[in-house]
């Protein structure tokens, strides 16, 4: 739509710099110390969807952090679209490996992003391509082609789990009620490559605590003679993965869905260079589950991962003692048919059972989701196919990413609406790491797609 494209190139600078000012503040939902920064996102988030033509906003109270929600419909003749993102971001430590200050964005050009990308925390994961939908939908309102009736909701928890999201959407179903909600907090094979994920792997994740002695002990007067928590968990640890890196929890494949050879075959279309992929990470070789490839290990096989190892003293020098506790974050993605809450308790009993009698193990459990497959024969998935292949030139594919989103789950068991993930950022756009970056034709691209969606969306419905 030419109207469209003249608005967005008229106003594409200043889209960069309302974005620029959201990624500004520090909405870590996992620190409590930024609180007023996660409401005053929120409180942004809702001046933008008001600005963009929202005919109604409300910041909506929940135990946690709010959600913010937005709407204009117009008409009862036509369907509608929700909208989901989030407007909390991860911690953004290690701050030291930061080239630039994680909540002062800037745009620089990379090999991947020659025509610049804009590095903050949050960038990509999600107030990036949150904001593409905020802009898409100013877009529409503005050169009056607004196709479908539009919600938004934003939430402000995704980062620790949607914790409260559950909570919301049971309380609100009528105000929530739509006809395809439409995500984008995934990505897309490269800029030349679009894809669609119709699959996420679920999540269960734990912190583990050893217990040894009462107190630190000094590692010259009690060494070899006291069970050392740190060795023990590391010990524990280890043995989680045989010489194959098979999980060894009994009963943790008891449910996965193998995949077909001819399904297996199907996913190996898709483009992907191993070189290319080892280049970008700075290793010699992959490492995973034997007798499956690498885009199968992170996509449709579970796995089982440390995020955090602690204990003892990390301080400068040394100081020779045994930890009297040490710690461990783990999360397990999970494939369709593994139940979070069962392979949890599977984690919890095998771990108590492989621990010796001179420790004592404490397994809290933390967040978790189920998986998501999602039909390809969809009206939305043909929208979404549609609408990309018109603005990136190339039908894309359909993917399974590693990731998880559980409340895609939650949205379908609650609100009986399928999800479409279409999602504009790269694999190497550093989520959740130091260096967070998004590009800048990805982020133009997905202000372009999003309201040809809702165009087409309209038509197969």
């Amino acid at each position: 739509m030419k109207e469209q494209a003249k608005y967005i190139e008229e106003h594409k600078d200043r889209f960069l710099e309302e974005l620029k000012d959201l990624l500004r503040i520090p909405s870590i939902s996992a620190d409590s110390k930024y609180k007023e920064d996660v409401m005053k996102t929120a409180e942004a988030v809702g001046k933008s969807l008001k600005e963009a033509g929202a005919d109604k906003v409300e910041i909506c109270p929940t135990p946690g952090y709010p959600i913010v929600y937005a709407e204009k419909m117009i008409s009862a003749d036509l369907p509608t679209v929700l909208v989901y993102g989030h407007y909390d971001v991860q911690p953004p430590d290690p701050l030291n490996l930061w080239k630039s200050g994680p909540f002062e964005p800037v745009i620089k050009e990379t090999e991947t992003h020659p025509k610049g990308a804009i590095f903050a925390r949050g960038a990509c994961d999600d107030k990036g391509q949150m904001f593409m939908h905020v802009k898409a939908f100013e877009v529409m309102n503005k050169t009056n082609t607004l196709a479908c009736n539009v919600k938004f909701m934003i939430e402000g928890e995704e980062e620790v789990g949607s914790a409260n999201l559950g909570w919301f959407v049971e309380r609100n179903k009528e105000k929530l009620d739509s006809d395809v909600i439409l995500i984008s907090d995934t990505g897309i094979l490269a800029n030349d490559t679009p894809s669609i994920t119709t699959g996420l792997r679920g999540l269960s994740y734990v912190e583990v605590k050893v217990t040894g002695p009462n107190r630190d002990l000094h590692s010259g007067l009690y060494g070899g003679a006291v069970a050392n928590p740190i060795n023990i968990l590391t010990r524990m640890i280890a043995s989680l993965h045989d010489e194959n890196n098979h999980i060894t929890i009994p009963g943790f494949y008891d449910d996965v869905d193998e995949l077909s050879d001819e399904e297996r075959a199907e996913m190996a279309k898709a483009p992907f260079n191993l070189e290319r992929y080892k280049k970008a990470l700075d290793i010699k070789d992959v490492w995973g589950e034997k007798g499956y490839a690498t885009m199968e290990r992170n996509s449709i096989r579970p796995t089982l991962d440390v995020n955090g190892i602690w204990g003892g003293y990390t301080g400068e020098g040394a100081k020779t003692v045994i930890a009297s506790e040490a710690f461990a974050k783990i999360s397990m993605r999970l494939v369709p048919h593994q139940e979070p809450e069962k392979i949890t308790q599977l984690f919890k009993k095998h771990l108590e059972s492989i621990a010796p009698e001179a420790v004592t193990v404490e397994v809290t459990p933390h967040h978790g989701g189920d998986p998501y497959v999602s039909p390809t024969d969809s009206a939305g998935y043909q929208a979404a196919s549609k609408a990309m292949e018109k603005t990136f030139g190339k039908k894309p594919v359909p993917v399974r990413s590693g990731g998880s989103i559980p409340i895609v789950a939650l949205f379908e068991r609650e609100l009986g609406v399928k999800s479409i993930l279409m999602g504009f950022g790269l694999d190497s756009d550093a989520i959740h790491s130091p260096n967070e970056h998004f590009g800048l034709f990805n982020f133009y691209k997905g202000i372009e797609t999003i309201p040809l969606f809702h165009k087409y969306f309209a038509e197969f419905k």
